[in-house]
């Protein structure tokens, strides 16, 4: 049994068409080749910080200033 993993760019067209993901692990047992997706981790802390990205002016400070004046206009 061999096994690597490819970015799924170096597949045919009709393949790629199938497989939503961007790499996959090529396995070959016994003459068949199989091609498993690979679902890589969400890495959510980088997604919640790109969310400031676009006010590269507002601190964290004064995000939480203003994450803490929103609480207080809720009561």
């Amino acid at each position: 049994m061999t096994e690597s993993i490819m970015n799924t760019n170096a597949l045919p067209e009709i393949l790629l068409k199938l497989i939503t993901t961007d790499k996959v692990r090529v396995m070959e047992i016994d003459g068949e080749i199989r091609l498993i997706p690979l679902q890589e981790p969400i890495d959510y802390i980088a997604k919640l910080r790109g969310s400031l990205a676009a006010y590269p002016e507002m601190s964290i400070d004064k995000f939480l200033a203003r994450k803490h004046a929103d609480k207080e206009l809720d009561r």
